[in-house]
């Protein structure tokens, strides 16, 4: 029997490469390969395979950081959380929301631009920044070097620019009066990028993702995607569920927007379309989900009702085993 783990991380837990790992530990005997998921936020870099390059870039609050990256086949995929990362900042109570800059991000997109990629993958999550995009901009390779690239912006939000310091701010550390300043800063460049790229990023759907990067980027000529769908069709996720018996899937909290554009919402998508088994393992699963698994013909296991919530949050790994084990015991 065939096992796929396809899963987005537990967030703070246990990432996509780990479920995977913990869902071999739990099924001794069983084929298992791992296609770990992300939704265009932390973990798209392990989806495609990991990174295979570092370049010293500037970053959130101005110092060098070493970035990783990846380039494959005329295809580089940048997390910016590598670059621009808001755990690179010493997280929301070490960040200087107002100083910190997504340069370091742009910097990678340059490199690998110079390095010849065709399509650049840029994964949104976990930034330190609400800058919108401009220190990344700065950065850039001039705008003819940028022609016959596809820049493409994967994201799991549809924040719109103005938007992003009101709904991102605090948790990068931005005070209330900050997050006003934040605000005008980010209504003042929706202008400058309508003068200098002709592009009116207001109602974009997405442009206020980590802290309008994705806008910025946009302005510079990016289109923005789904980040799930993006990376389940660049990876051949339905070709791989095709080829498995059972697909194990999951996330730390499945919830409704868990079928939202979402890793898992794609996955048991995926699962019913190529009349495959599945599998959804959350850190918790909301009672409304629940039902909406039965409905569907979906198994389900809930690691804090089965093992208790400090468990789940301090072992996950080793109850996701056993939660497949005893899923797979006759």
């Amino acid at each position: 029997m065939r096992l796929l783990a396809c899963a987005d991380k537990f967030r703070g837990t246990l990432d996509a490469v780990g479920f995977g790992a913990a869902v071999t530990a739990g099924a001794p005997g069983y084929d298992v390969a791992v296609q770990p998921m992300a939704d265009g936020g932390e973990g798209t870099l392990a989806a495609f395979g990991g990174a295979n390059r570092t370049t010293a870039v500037t970053g959130p609050l101005g110092t060098a950081v070493d970035a990783g990256w990846r380039l494959s086949r005329g295809r580089a995929v940048i997390e910016m959380a590598e670059a621009s990362g808001l755990l690179l900042a010493g997280g929301a109570d070490g960040n200087d929301p107002m100083e910190a800059t997504t340069a370091g991000t742009g910097e990678l997109i340059a490199r690998a631009v110079e390095a010849g990629a065709a399509e650049i993958i840029v994964g949104l999550g976990g930034s330190a920044t609400t800058d919108g995009g401009l220190g990344a901009l700065r950065a850039l390779p001039a705008p003819s070097r940028l022609k016959g690239v596809d820049l493409v912006v994967a994201c799991d939000v549809e924040t719109q620019f103005t938007d992003a310091a009101r709904v991102f701010g605090p948790q990068k550390g931005a005070s209330k009066a900050q997050v006003r300043l934040l605000s005008a800063r980010l209504e003042r460049l929706v202008e400058v990028y309508k003068d200098e790229h002709g592009v009116d990023i207001s109602e974009c759907p997405g442009a206020g993702a980590a802290g309008g990067l994705a806008g910025g980027l946009v302005a510079a000529g990016a289109r923005i995607e789904s980040g799930a769908m993006l990376i389940a069709e660049a990876v051949e996720l339905y070709e791989q569920i095709e080829a498995t018996d059972l697909v194990i899937t999951g996330e730390g909290r499945v919830d409704a927007t868990s079928f939202d554009g979402k890793v898992v919402g794609a996955v048991v998508d995926f699962g019913r379309a190529a009349a495959r088994a599945s599998l959804v393992v959350g850190g918790v699963i909301d009672a409304d989900v629940r039902a909406r698994l039965d409905e569907r013909g979906v198994g389900w296991i809930d690691l804090s009702d089965t093992y208790g919530a400090d468990r789940a949050m301090a072992e996950t790994a080793d109850c996701v085993a056993e939660a497949v084990s005893g899923f797979l015991s006759p």
